[in-house]
């Protein structure tokens, strides 16, 4: 029987949430707003695009003076320059519109500057006429080297692949970090978007008058049970939905919005790193959202309600003030607080997981307490909402609910 109600409250929930138009609203907007934004980036680059290529043939007719020796007078005619007899009738014929552009470079122009004088384009296209200076500089310099390898060193064109070690193993580096990471962005899009429902699922029924109702056919705990399991569905729809506009944006549109290509096949993935991320995200979830789960059985209100939310929420966010700290000095003291402080332990030892700076025995001890931490306060938001739950115009005594709950 217990197993059947089970079902039913997970369907009921998540049937009642998926037939809300607010839900969906509220889901479909961000995929809605990141697919306009994909749309714009890909037309604006389109467009971008389409203006290079016909502008690309173009030449720009300027004068030129070289005090260094270095500008190649063949090079130079290619990008159409011309050398001034004069360099002040040179500015004058800029200022009168007789020039559109003339590059004064001097004598030593690693250390002094290079004069560009031209017409005013506008804010966004006065930049052409420094890349023309600078790009005929450059090709007279590679011109002059005459080595294509030396010219690629000198540039600074050359793969480099680093290799790391860490206790006699190679080391993942970022490319070890992400896969562990991953279990942190999960768990704090999980805490965002279910977080205030978790808090206000209980809330619903007690401002509808149905409690009484409801637990005079279900246990608490089935109640309490169905409630996380439906939500964490409905996360998993939400998330999928906000996933998807970016997969399709990465998979289809990757050139056009300039995003890097990733090889996965890179993806150095350690087994106990991701055990570990995956025993903190479901012991991190356990602990915060059977925490919300007892605020809601406590508090008479939603509006009541969100004040504990946003304390949860910063107790979420705030080891990030540290994580400068925690990358380059996980022993410090705030980090081992954070690390063991079980409300900012999920965050904290996640992000030192993927790192690799989280040893075997400080996993374990975090863990350990977050799912035995857990567990009681799960054990406790059953016991609040059982005694607490008919308690409409007030805040819950805890007190009385232990004094009840003994006798």
């Amino acid at each position: 029987m217990a197993r059947h109600n089970l079902g039913t409250v997970i369907s009921f929930e998540v049937t009642r949430t998926f037939k809300k138009k607010q839900f969906w609203l509220t889901t479909l907007l961000v995929p809605v707003v990141l697919g306009i934004v994909i749309a714009l980036v890909v037309i604006s680059n389109n467009s971008t695009a389409s203006m290079v290529d016909s502008q690309k043939d173009a030449v720009l007719t300027f004068t030129y003076s070289d005090a260094s020796g270095h500008i190649d007078p063949t090079i130079a005619s290619a990008f159409g320059g011309t050398v001034a007899g004069d360099g002040a009738q040179a500015i004058a014929d800029v200022k009168s519109g007789k020039s559109a552009a003339y590059f004064a470079y001097p004598a030593q122009p690693a250390t002094e500057a290079t004069m560009v004088y031209g017409a005013d384009l506008g804010i966004f296209d006065n930049g052409k006429y420094s890349s023309i200076a600078t790009g005929l500089m450059v090709a007279s310099a590679q011109a002059e080297i005459n080595d294509q390898t030396l010219t690629a060193l000198a540039k600074g064109s050359f793969p480099v692949d680093s290799i790391t070690y860490k206790d006699g193993a190679e080391s993942g580096g970022v490319l070890g970090a992400l896969a562990p990471l991953l279990f942190l962005l999960i768990f704090y899009v999980v805490i965002v978007m279910l977080g205030n429902q978790m808090l206000t699922s209980t809330l619903e029924e007690k401002e509808n008058r149905v409690t009484e109702m409801i637990l005079t056919t279900l246990n608490p705990t089935t109640l309490i049970t169905g409630k996380i399991i439906s939500l964490f569905i409905i996360g998993l729809v939400q998330m999928i939905v906000f996933i998807l506009p970016v997969l399709i944006g990465y998979l289809f549109f990757r050139t056009a919005l300039s995003l890097p290509d990733v090889d996965l096949s890179q993806l150095i993935v350690n087994p106990g790193q991701m055990v570990v991320g995956a025993l903190l995200l479901i012991g991190g979830f356990t602990l915060f959202m059977g925490t919300l789960v007892a605020a809601g059985a406590i508090m008479p209100t939603a509006k009541e309600a969100s004040q504990v939310f946003g304390i949860m929420m910063a107790l979420v966010f705030v080891p990030l003030y540290a994580a400068s700290l925690v990358v380059s000095d996980p022993s410090a003291p705030i980090v081992q607080i954070f690390t063991y402080f079980p409300y900012s332990a999920p965050v904290t030892a996640m992000l030192r997981n993927g790192l690799g700076s989280l040893s075997p025995v400080e996993a374990g001890i975090v863990i350990a307490e977050l799912f035995i931490l857990g567990g009681i306060v799960l054990r406790l938001a059953v016991q609040l909402f059982r005694y607490g739950s008919v308690e409409y115009s007030k805040k819950v005594s805890l007190r009385t609910v232990f004094a009840r709950s003994r006798g």
